[in-house]
Formats: structure tokens, C-alpha cells, sequence
């Protein structure tokens, strides 16, 4: 009755129309379901509210309907449209549990619709989004396998996203759906590698995983040990008659390889269980063989976690113990058993100590098992016991003192320990039969009071097969049998008519009498199986007409000598399973298991994996540089001239001082004077008649010597562009100031300051714009510019600020989508409006209307490509390496960049980083002036319009200079 109640407050609470009480009410019900109660009943009430603008409110509704939206398909159904718009949601989060919301309903007509919803969210601008999408296409193949090449390309498209957040998600609808397309791996493998130390961690167990598979079928083993050719000649004359036979050659490791194995090396450090057992199992199947203890310290350390932990990971030191005991013997004291230790924890670490026993160390484990057999854990007592066995078996110096030991343990008062002691004495004794009568007579002194059924049918069976060591004491033995025969446990009395064949055998004068009664009373036993046996036995032992010739061999067939019990570990065999899997842990092929590729023969081509760069768009022009000039206000129009009229100034001045020169000479150098006037004057006025982005194109680069200045003009061009567009921070190095030469400053930027400094965000003169002239606006005049700060309304969206000013009283001009506003503006009067557009990354025009009580103008904002980026700070370290991701996947290629840019000479070196303000998707610009290169513009954007459009306005901006 309670319950029902709390659910009508709910009820009501979420058609509240107050918008907290429904956020309360979300909040209760979230809390219910995570406690595990029901709430479906209120599943009609909280879908009404999936269509709320409050986004806490909506996250909520979401939450309860990934929970419920399978059991409730019917109702689910109704609210489908609401989920594809909240698809478009500017918030991220909503985009994504509207997509986790739809593929949870598992209703195979909506199937088109969340193909459509999967393909979007794959290309949606926030790696959160792209991660659900990687989820949905699990939920997606499992209600429909046919969409499954369709979900391979989105596979496909989103193994090539360079966000971590994606990686795991990613990888994990790759093994769900197709496994087996490892072509798909092939160019993302080096990336995969580079990502995983920043991957989740949940991430980094799923990509380590398949990466192991990966790397069995793509490399060689690293097993291999090196041969020699034994019969290799010793004389150089015998080597030639062997030529055709070839050496094996030594292991070389694949450089694929070795990323693989050092990049998931810093994960063993890691605080999450589940990666270091995935490193482990790793290294475990793929390292060579020198190099997996490495992962010991790892897995010792997980033995200080829960239980739970500590199980599964002791499972796997003890399949690893049996082939390599000397990874885990210096840490043997990380194994002794705890008395705070659950019994499957005690079991398995002694499991551990036995596989680890050897000469060395057998004497400290055996002291250790002394200890062990008086716990007052009846298991873990038998168990040792065992182990015991199994160490006297393995180790044949220790044997006669194991068994002297377990001996004694005949006298202990725990009937468990006495009756494991007798089975496991009896695997022993048959290693060593001739020299043990005393301990077989031993044992049948003790028969009388040992009850448990398995050690009374250890006896019986050692007295059967060594009768002949005990000819007097076996046929008292079974005639106590005879008398207790109907009380005993079905395996004593298999074991009593086995007694009775073999000594009927051996001593027939003394136990035909009891043999024929036991067989009597074994005739008519309940149980089938006594039955059986004893008419086989019968026959056999009992030679009659009916017989047949079977009797005749009746000694060979119960006194044959029988090979001695090898005791192995249960942990044996279970390397044919993948460490950490449940597979290994459960020793039997669990559902999904997918078995571990074996080794190739030969490596497939490594090329696959090789990556094409893609190279940044550059802008690059060739600068003159003028030698020896001291005022750098001088500019000429071309290099070309300057050195023309230097050089008819030397002719003249060589010419006058020359005293000897004819007048023919004379005449002859005027005449070529005037040749070379006409020809500077055809060139004058050809280069001028070219735009300024070709003039910069064909200028020639001249060294010369002393101090150098770029020239002006281009410096001018290119510095007001990107303090007109862009207001990024910016990073500059210039050469060192010579006192001898003035300093020319430009924009407020020292040409010849040398040191390097990180300065705050520098803004450029803010431009205004005409939005309607005040011809047209019958009075009104409407000018805009962008304040180039963050918008107040939302972080995507450009700051726009309009400035209205009027010639005549009209009403208060507004936008069609702002709100009322009743006042007016009087003439003369003028009003500043701020507003927010979202670009969405693109200079098209946003359209709109002004509006007054009379009029309505049409008007468009247009930005360009610098107002839809906002700075962001950096240092140089972290410009490089953003720039050198951007390159390529391999940070080599950014560096070897750099590294070659500062071996040059810079004469202005800007570097401007920030993002854009829609999809913050990261922009980096630098711009060098060298004497040897001229002018380098190096654009790196994460979307490929952004450059194209950078590229357009500085084109635009030469050409209008």
C-alpha cells in the first residue's frame, strides 16, 4: 500500500506544472531504479515530460527511459519524433540520450531510423555523441544482423576518429560484429597503440584485448630459438658442397611488434585490475619469453585487492607457475596462505606453492603444508594433504620423507585428514610397491576405525593388489568384510568383491568359502553395478561349462601390473584458453569465446599498416631582401629596380672617374643607357599593371650580406590580415636589434626585438559594418561589428552588436525573433542591441529581418572567416605538438619540422593558435620569414573547409593591396 501511494505523489508531482517539482519527482524515481525497485508503473506520466525544455529535467526522463523503453515498446513508440529532434539538440548530452534512448527500444519497424540516427550521431561534431553511436551499433546488430555491412562502414568511419573517448567504444562494436575483418585494423593499428595509454580504462581492456589477437595473426613468434646447422663443414671446401641448404636465421622483432609491447607496458601501473590482468595476458601470449616477468610485480600487487580480485588473478599465476615457475619464485612468501583467507583463495595459492616446489625451496613449502594440514578447515587440510602428495611425486628426494609424514597423519583424531592421507599413501605406495609392505600392514591395523568410504576403499584395494606381501592379514580383512558387507558404501563393496576375486586367486584354500558367500550376497544386491560386477566375477574366477576359455586368463586380467597415478595440477591444460578470459577461468569454452590465432609461418606484408600523410595547405612567396639598407623607411616598388639603378650608379661613377675612356666609348655607354631606361620603364609598367598576389609570386630571393629587412609592403599585407581576422595569442621570435639600425615597429610589433615571449590574447581594430543605410531604412540606420568575445547566450554562437540611430521617432526596431519591446527611438537618438548567430563554421550570410510598427527590412550578416574563431592560449611546446597531431598520427614528422625551422634565421616568426567557435574544432596558423625561404604560411585546421577558407581572405587581401 505504501508504495502505491508514493506512486500517485509522483504521478502528480510530474504533471505538476512547476518545473521543480517535476525535477524532484525525476530525481526520486531515478533513485528507486537504482536501487533496484520498480517504477514502470509510472512509465505514462514521465514520458509526457520528454519534451521539456529543462535539460536536467530531460537527462532524467532519458535515464528512466533506457531503463524501461524495451518493456514498454507500445508507449516508447508515441515519443519517436521527440527523439529525433532532440537528435539536433544543441547540447550534446541530450543528442546522446536521445540515440541511447532509440536504440533501446528494440522494435525491429524502427530499424531504418536507427540506421539513420546511428550514421548521423557517427559524423556528429562532439566525440560524447560519436562514442553512444559506437554503442548503438551493438544494440542495432542484435535486434538486426542484416544491417550488418552498413553498420561495417560506420565501423570503419569511426575506428579512423582520433578522439579517446571513441577508441574503446569503437573497438568494442568491432568485436561484436565483425571480428573477423582485421583489414579493418590494419591502418589504425599504430594509432590504436600511440591512443591507449589516454584511452578509458574500460577502453584500454577492449582494445588490448583485440589487439592481441590482431598481433597473432600479423607477426611472427617470438618463440622461435635461434638453430645452427650442427653438421655445418669446418673447411670452406665442404661449406660449397652444403649451399643449397639453408640456416635458419635469427628473430628479428617486428617494429609493430615492439609498439605494440612497449606502449602497453606503462599500463601495468595502472589502478584498475582489469588492465593490468589484460597487459598480463598480453605480454603473456605475445612477448618473448625473456621479457614476460615483467609482469609479475603487476600481478603480485593485485593480491592485496578483494577477494574477487585475488581469485580470478591467483587462476592465472597458476596456469603461468606451470610452464614458468622461475616468473613468480622470488615473491613464493606473496603465496603462503592467510588465516583470513576464504577457502577457494587458501585452495588456489596452494595450488600456486606446489607448482612453485623444487630442491631449492621444497624443504621451506613442506614446513609451510605442516602448518596448512592442522587448519581447522576441513577442505584446505585434504587439499594440502594432496599437495603434499603431488610435491613427493614431482620431487624424488623428497618422497620417503612425504610419505613417513602423511603416515603418521594415520594417527590424527580428524577422520578427513586420516581418510585423504589413506588415498593419497595409496597413490604413492604404487610408485614404489616392494619397499612399503610395513605401511600396507600399517593401514590395515587402522581399518577398524576409519569410516569414511573412499579411504576403507583405498585399503581394500591395496590389500587386493599386494596380497601376496600380506598373505595373512588380507584374508581377515575380507572376512571382517564379509560381515559388514550389506552395511557398506557401494565403492567399499566394489572393492570388497575385487578383494575376494584376487584372493580367491592367490589363496583359494583359505577365502574360497568367503569369496563364494560375498559373491551370494553381492548377487541380490539393490545396486545394478554390484550386480554386474559380481556375475562378471563369477564367470571369470569360477570355471564352469559355460565359462568359456575367458577363465583361463583370469590371473592376467585382475593381477596385471598397473602403471602408477601421475598427480598433475588441475591448471594443466587450461592454457588452450586465453588468460582473463572467462573461458580460462570456468576451464570449458564459454559462449562468444573467440580461440587465440596461432603464430604464422611467415608475416604478412607490413605495409598494410603505413599510413599516408596528409600534408598542411601552405602559402608561400619569395621575398627580395634588400642588403646594406640602414633607414627602413626606404620601399621601392621592385627588387629589380633597386638593382638596376645601384648598379647604373657604380657605371657612372666608374665611368666619370675614368680618365682615359675615348668619346666613342662615351657615346657607346649613353646609347646603352638609354636602352636600359626603356627597358626599366616596360618592366615598371608591366608590374604594375599585375594584382599584388602575382607581383608576390615572381619576386626573386637575393642574399646578401649584413642586416636584412623583409619587404615592407608584404609585412604590412600580411600582419593587418591576421590582426584584421585573427585574434589568437600569438608567439613571436625575432632576430636580435643592432643598435646601429633604427627600429621599425608595424601593428604595435617590434621587427627586431630578440626575445620570445607569450603574450595575452591581442585584438586587432574592431571594423564596423553597414546593415542598413538610412536611405533605405526610410530614416533608420542599422550598423553592426563583432565585439570578439564570448557570446552571453551560448558558447557557440558569434557576439554580434548592432548600433541603431535614427533621423525620425519610430518605434523600437527589433528582430523577428527577439522579444516585444514598446518603446521608441527618437530622432537623433541612437541604441546598442547584442545578439548571438551560430555560423555553424561557415561565412554564408545569416538572414533575418528588421522590423518597426510600419516596416519590416531585410537585411544579412556576413562574417568572415577570422570572426567565427576565438583565441586560445598555448604554449610553444604544446602549439608544436597540436600542429605536429595535425600533420599526422606520428608526432616524428611535427618534430623534424620544427627541428629544421630553428636551425634557419628568422626575420619574423608568428605563431597564432585558437579554435572555432561553433565546434571548437582547433585552427593553428604560423607565418616565417627567413632569408633562405622567403615567406612560409603554414595553415593546420581539424576540418579541411576552414583552411580553404583562411586561404580565400588572404588571397582576397593581396589582391586588394
Amino acid at each position: 500500500m505504501p508504495s502505491v501511494l508514493r506512486n500517485e505523489d509522483l504521478k502528480e508531482m510530474l504533471e505538476s506544472s512547476k518545473e521543480s517539482l517535476k525535477l524532484e519527482a525525476m530525481k526520486r524515481i531515478v533513485g528507486l531504479i537504482a536501487k533496484g525497485k520498480s517504477a514502470s508503473e509510472l512509465f505514462p506520466a514521465v514520458v509526457k515530460n520528454v519534451a521539456s525544455k529543462n535539460i536536467e529535467l530531460k537527462k532524467l526522463v532519458y535515464v528512466y527511459l533506457v531503463r524501461y523503453a524495451e518493456e514498454q515498446q507500445d508507449l516508447a513508440l508515441l515519443s519517436i519524433s521527440t527523439f529525433q529532434r532532440a537528435l539536433k539538440d544543441p547540447n550534446q548530452f541530450i543528442r546522446a540520450s536521445a540515440l541511447r534512448v532509440l536504440s533501446s527500444i528494440r522494435v525491429p519497424i524502427i530499424v531504418p531510423i536507427m540506421m539513420l540516427a546511428i550514421k548521423e550521431a557517427a559524423a556528429d561534431l562532439s566525440p560524447y555523441v560519436r562514442k553512444t553511436s559506437a554503442h548503438a551499433i551493438q544494440k542495432l546488430y542484435s535486434l538486426d544482423p542484416d544491417q550488418k555491412e552498413q553498420l561495417i562502414e560506420v565501423i570503419e568511419k569511426l575506428l579512423k576518429d582520433k578522439s579517446t573517448l571513441v577508441a574503446g567504444s569503437v573497438v568494442m562494436a568491432f568485436e561484436e560484429v565483425c571480428p573477423d575483418r582485421i583489414d579493418l585494423i590494419h591502418k589504425n593499428y599504430r594509432k590504436l597503440c600511440n591512443l591507449l595509454v589516454d584511452v578509458e580504462e574500460w577502453g584500454q581492456v577492449v582494445i588490448i584485448s583485440m589487439l592481441t589477437r590482431y598481433a597473432r595473426t600479423q607477426f611472427t613468434s617470438p618463440w622461435m630459438e635461434v638453430r645452427f646447422d650442427e653438421n655445418k663443414a669446418f673447411y670452406d671446401s665442404d661449406s660449397e658442397e652444403k649451399k643449397d641448404q639453408t640456416e635458419a636465421k635469427p628473430y628479428v622483432m617486428d617494429p609493430d611488434h615492439r609498439l605494440l609491447l612497449r606502449n602497453t607496458k606503462p599500463l601495468l601501473q595502472s589502478r584498475n585490475t582489469a588492465v593490468v590482468m589484460a597487459v598480463a595476458q598480453l605480454y603473456w601470449h605475445l612477448a618473448p619469453k625473456h621479457e614476460v616477468s615483467i609482469v609479475t610485480k603487476s600481478l603480485v600487487r593485485l593480491l592485496r585487492s578483494h577477494r574477487e580480485v585475488q581469485y580470478i588473478v591467483l587462476q592465472n599465476i597458476a596456469t603461468m607457475s606451470i610452464q614458468r615457475k622461475g616468473m613468480f619464485e622470488p615473491f613464493i612468501k606473496s603465496f603462503y596462505v592467510r588465516s583470513t583467507d576464504a577457502t577457494h583463495i587458501k585452495t588456489l595459492k596452494l595450488e600456486i606453492l606446489t607448482n612453485l616446489a623444487n630442491e631449492a625451496n621444497i624443504s621451506t613449502i613442506l614446513r609451510e603444508f605442516q602448518t596448512y594440514v592442522k587448519s581447522q578447515d576441513k577442505a584446505f587440510a585434504a587439499a594440502t594433504i594432496q599437495a603434499i602428495g603431488r610435491c613427493a611425486t614431482n620431487i624424488s628426494e623428497v618422497t620417503d620423507t612425504c610419505l613417513n609424514g602423511l603416515v603418521l597423519l594415520l594417527s590424527n583424531r580428524d577422520e578427513a585428514v586420516v581418510a585423504e592421507s589413506i588415498v593419497v599413501i595409496k597413490k604413492l605406495l604404487q610408485t614404489q610397491p616392494t619397499q612399503h609392505g610395513d605401511i600396507i600392514k600399517h593401514m590395515a591395523k587402522l581399518f577398524d576405525n576409519v569410516t569414511v568410504p573412499m579411504a576403507r576403499a583405498s585399503i581394500l584395494w591395496l590389500m587386493g593388489e599386494y596380497c601376496e606381501k600380506v598373505p595373512k592379514i588380507a584374508p581377515d580383512v575380507l572376512r571382517k568384510m564379509a560381515k559388514t558387507f550389506t552395511a557398506e558404501e557401494d565403492i567399499v563393496k566394489l572393492q570388497t568383491v575385487n578383494l575376494a576375486a584376487k584372493l580367491y586367486l592367490t589363496n583359494s584354500k583359505q577365502t574360497k568359502l568367503l569369496t563364494q558367500y560375498i559373491l551370494n550376497l553381492g548377487k541380490y544386491d539393490q545396486n545394478y553395478d554390484i550386480r554386474d560386477r559380481t556375475r562378471f566375477i563369477r564367470q571369470l574366477i569360477v570355471p564352469n561349462e559355460k565359462s568359456g576359455a575367458l577363465s583361463k586368463y583370469a590371473r592376467r586380467i585382475l593381477l596385471a601390473p598397473k602403471p602408477a597415478p601421475v598427480l598433475e595440477s588441475a591448471f594443466k591444460d587450461r592454457d588452450r584458453y586465453q588468460l582473463g578470459t572467462l573461458s580460462h577461468s570456468l576451464n570449458l569454452k564459454a559462449t562468444g569465446y573467440q580461440e587465440l590465432p596461432d603464430w604464422p609461418a611467415v608475416a604478412p606484408d607490413q605495409s598494410v599498416r603505413n599510413v599516408e600523410i596528409v600534408e598542411p595547405q601552405r602559402i608561400k612567396a619569395d621575398l627580395f631582401w634588400v642588403s646594406n639598407v640602414h633607414c627602413p623607411c626606404v620601399c621601392t616598388e621592385s627588387g629589380s629596380e633597386s638593382e638596376e639603378e645601384s648598379s647604373e650608379d657604380s657605371e657612372k661613377t666608374s665611368s666619370d672617374s675614368g680618365k682615359s675612356s675615348s668619346g666613342s666609348e662615351k657615346s657607346s655607354s649613353e646609347s646603352e643607357s638609354d636602352q636600359k631606361k626603356k627597358k626599366k620603364t616596360k618592366k615598371a609598367q608591366q608590374k604594375k599593371n599585375k594584382p599584388a598576389a602575382d607581383r608576390y609570386a615572381e619576386i626573386p630571393a637575393v642574399s646578401g650580406f649584413g642586416s636584412f629587412l623583409p619587404k615592407l609592403e608584404f609585412i604590412t599585407i600580411m600582419i593587418s590580415f591576421f590582426y584584421d581576422f585573427f585574434f589568437f595569442c600569438q608567439h613571436c621570435l625575432f632576430p636580435q636589434n643592432d643598435s646601429k639600425n633604427p627600429t621599425f615597429r608595424t601593428s604595435g610589433i617590434s621587427l627586431f626585438h630578440m626575445s620570445f615571449q607569450v603574450t595575452t590574447s591581442s585584438f586587432g581594430p574592431l571594423k564596423t559594418y553597414e546593415l542598413l543605410h538610412h536611405m533605405t531604412g526610410k530614416g533608420l540606420s542599422a550598423k553592426y561589428h563583432f565585439p570578439r568575445q564570448p557570446c552571453l547566450y551560448q558558447p557557440s554562437m558569434v557576439a554580434v552588436q548592432l548600433f541603431f540611430s535614427q533621423t525620425k521617432q519610430i518605434s523600437h526596431p527589433k528582430c523577428v525573433s527577439g522579444s516585444d519591446n514598446k518603446k521608441r527611438l527618437e530622432p537623433g537618438a541612437s541604441v546598442t542591441v547584442s545578439m548571438g548567430i551560430d555560423f555553424s563554421d561557415s561565412t554564408q550570410a545569416a538572414n533575418f529581418q528588421l522590423c518597426t510598427k510600419e516596416d519590416q527590412f531585410s537585411v544579412s550578416i556576413q562574417p568572415a572567416v577570422g570572426e567565427l574563431l576565438m583565441p586560445s592560449t598555448m604554449t610553444e611546446q604544446d602549439f608544436c605538438k597540436e600542429q605536429g597531431e595535425l600533420l599526422c598520427d606520428s608526432n616524428s614528422v611535427s618534430r623534424n619540422e620544427t627541428r629544421c625551422l630553428t636551425h634557419r634565421m628568422f626575420l619574423l616568426s608568428c605563431r597564432f593558435g585558437g579554435r572555432t567557435v561553433s565546434s571548437r574544432a582547433l585552427v593553428l596558423l604560423s607565418l616565417e620569414l627567413s632569408e633562405s625561404s622567403g615567406a612560409l604560411l603554414t595553415i593546420n585546421t581539424e576540418k579541411s573547409v576552414m583552411a580553404s577558407m583562411l586561404l580565400r581572405d588572404l588571397k582576397q587581401a593581396l589582391a586588394q593591396a
